[in-house]
C-alpha cells in the first residue's frame, strides 16, 4: 500500500502545502488503491478518474504559480451517491435512477470543487438511504474492510468503507437516522452529523426532509473538523440553511483537555440489548474523559423510549412524499406495462414496481398509510408530538451537561443476511442515533476500541444545536488519549485487504 493512502487528510494537506508531494501523486495513489481493493470492498458505485486527476493537476498548477489555496486543496474525497454531481452519474443506489446524470452540482459538491478537492467517485449506499447495512443497494452490498463477511453499516456504508479501506482520506455521508455515525462506528472511522441546517441540503436526493443532514466521514476527529469547515455555512438555495457562520471547529478539535466540561451519560442509551464488549469499551472511554478533567453525570431522557417508533412514522411519511417525483415521466427509469393500456397510472406503477427495491417499497407503503385520511392524527401527528417531547428531554439534559455520550450502536458489525428477514431487528441498530435527528442536534461518532469479537466499537458525542464545536473538543481529546493507549490509530489494527491484480 502506498504510504500516501495511510496519511490523514491533515497530513496530506501539510505535505501538499510544503510541496513534498503533488495532488496528482496523492490522487493517483488513492485511485490505485481503489483499483486494487474495491473489487472486494465495493465501496464505490462510480469512479471519476479523469476528472479527479484533472482537478488535481489544476491545484498543482495553481500552487506552483504561488496562489493562496484553501487548506484541503489537493486532498481527494469520495462522495455518497445521494449527492448530485454535475456531469457524473448519480443513482442513490437505485435502479430507478440508473444512468441519470444531473445537470447541476449540490452546494456541497460546489464547495468541494471551490476548495480544490478532487472527487474520486460516488460511494455505495442503501437505496435512497433506506437501510442500516448497505445490503439494500440495487447494485450489490458494500463489505466491511474489517471482515468482508460483515456489513459496513448503513445507509452510508460505502463512504465509511472507502475511508476505512484507505481508498479515500475523506468522504461525504448523509445522516437521516444515524447513517454517518452508525457506519463510522462499525468500520472504526469518524463520522459527524452537523446541526440540522448547518450544512446545505441543496442537491441531496431527499428521503426525509426534516431529518436528512450531510456531513464528514474521516479517519480522525481533526480531519472531520477540517472538512466540516469546508462544507458548512449558509446557503440561500436551501430554505432550511442556518445563517450561522462556521468556524472554531478545527481549533476545538486541537484542544488538549476537558477542564470544566460536563459530560452526561444518557441512561436510556445503554443496558439491555447492548453487546457486553460495546458497553465495556464505552465505560473505559468515559473514564478517560474523567482523566482529562471532565465532570461526568448521569441524565435521563425518558421520551427516548419512543424515539424509534416516532422516527419510523415520520421518516417513511416524508419519504413517501419525496419519492413521489420518481414516476417514470420526467427523469430516470421509464417502464411501460407489458399489456393493457399505456397511461400515466400504468407507466408509473410499472416503473416503480421495477425501479424500487423491497425496502423502499416497504417504507413508501408505511409512510403513505401513516399520512392517509383517518390515520394522520393517530400516527404521523402523534409521532410529531413525541418528537417535541424528545426535544424537551434534550433541552433538560443539556441544562445539566455540556455534551451527552453513549455507544453509537448497540452491537458491532453483524454478518450479511443476519437481519434481512427481520426489519425491526435491523431498525434497532439506529436506536442510539435517531434521537439526535429528531431534535436536529449535532452528533459525532469516533472509535473507542475493539469489542471482544475483535471488531470496532463507536463512541457517540451529542451537543446542543449550533454547538458543533463541543463535539470536536470532546472527540479530539478522547481520540488522542485512546491513540496513546493503542500506540497507533485503531485502523492500523485492521486486517490487510487482499490486493487484486489490476
Amino acid at each position: 500500500m502506498s504510504d500516501l493512502t495511510r496519511r490523514t487528510a491533515a497530513e496530506l494537506a501539510e505535505l501538499l502545502r510544503s510541496r513534498e508531494v503533488s495532488s496528482v501523486e496523492v490522487t493517483q495513489a488513492h485511485l490505485d488503491r481503489m483499483a486494487a481493493v474495491d473489487g472486494a470492498v465495493h465501496a464505490f458505485l462510480h469512479t471519476n478518474t479523469d476528472e479527479a486527476l484533472a482537478a488535481a493537476a489544476d491545484v498543482d498548477a495553481r500552487r506552483a504559480a504561488g496562489e493562496d489555496l484553501p487548506e484541503l486543496a489537493g486532498v481527494p474525497i469520495a462522495v455518497k451517491d445521494v449527492v448530485v454531481t454535475k456531469g457524473q452519474v448519480t443513482t442513490a443506489a437505485s435502479k430507478i435512477l440508473e444512468g441519470w446524470v444531473p445537470p447541476y452540482d449540490a452546494t456541497i459538491v460546489r464547495k468541494l470543487r471551490e476548495a480544490g478537492m478532487p472527487i474520486l467517485g460516488k460511494t455505495n449506499m442503501d437505496e435512497f438511504a433506506m437501510g442500516s447495512s448497505t445490503e439494500h443497494s440495487a447494485f450489490g452490498p458494500t463489505r466491511n474492510p474489517w471482515d468482508l463477511e460483515r456489513i459496513p453499516g448503513g445507509s452510508g456504508g460505502g463512504s465509511a468503507a472507502a475511508v476505512a479501506a484507505f481508498e479515500a482520506p475523506l468522504a461525504i455521508g448523509t445522516d437521516t437516522g444515524g447513517s454517518i455515525r452508525q457506519p463510522a462506528a462499525v468500520t472504526g472511522t469518524v463520522g459527524t452529523k452537523p446541526t440540522y441546517g448547518g450544512v446545505s441540503r441543496y442537491g441531496l436526493i431527499a428521503m426525509a426532509s426534516s431529518l436528512d443532514q450531510a456531513g464528514p466521514v474521516s479517519r480522525t476527529v481533526l480531519d472531520s473538523a477540517l472538512l466540516h469547515e469546508v462544507i458548512g455555512g449558509h446557503d440561500p438555495l436551501d430554505s432550511t440553511s442556518l445563517t450561522d457562520p462556521v468556524g472554531g471547529l478545527v481549533e476545538a478539535a486541537r484542544s488538549t483537555d476537558l477542564a470544566g466540561v460536563r459530560v452526561g451519560i444518557v441512561s436510556e442509551l445503554g443496558g439491555e440489548g447492548y453487546q457486553p464488549g460495546v458497553r465495556a469499551s464505552f465505560e473505559h472511554a468515559v473514564e478517560l474523559l474523567r482523566s482529562a478533567g471532565a465532570e461526568v453525570v448521569e441524565v435521563s431522557c425518558p421520551s427516548f423510549e419512543y424515539a424509534l417508533a416516532a422516527y419510523y412514522l415520520i421518516m417513511p411519511a416524508e419519504a413517501s412524499s419525496n419519492l413521489a417525483r420518481f414516476d417514470g415521466m420526467r427523469f430516470g427509469l421509464r417502464v411501460e406495462p407489458a399489456d393493457g393500456p399505456v397511461t400515466a397510472e400504468t407507466v408509473m406503477a410499472a416503473t416503480r414496481g421495477q425501479g424500487f427495491g423491497d425496502e423502499v417499497k416497504r417504507r413508501i407503503i408505511l409512510g403513505t398509510h401513516a399520512l392517509s385520511a383517518g390515520y394522520y392524527d393517530a400516527y404521523y401527528g402523534s409521532a410529531q408530538k413525541v418528537r417535541t417531547l424528545i426535544q424537551r428531554d434534550f433541552a433538560a439534559a443539556f441544562a445539566r451537561a455540556d455534551v451527552l455520550v453513549s455507544p453509537t450502536a448497540p452491537t458491532t458489525a453483524f454478518r450479511f443476511g443476519e437481519k434481512l428477514d427481520d426489519p425491526m431487528a435491523m431498525y434497532l441498530n439506529d436506536v442510539a442515533t435517531i434521537p439526535a435527528n429528531l431534535a436536529g442536534i449535532p452528533g459525532l461518532s469516533l472509535p473507542s476500541g475493539l469489542s471482544d469479537d475483535g471488531l470496532p466499537v463507536g463512541f457517540q458525542v451529542l451537543a446542543p444545536a449550533r454547538e458543533d464545536a463541543r463535539l470536536y473538543r470532546v472527540g479530539g481529546v478522547l481520540e488522542r488519549l485512546l491513540t496513546q493507549e493503542w500506540g497507533a490509530p485503531l485502523l492500523d489494527k485492521a486486517p490487510e485487504l487482499e490486493v487484486s491484480a489490476r
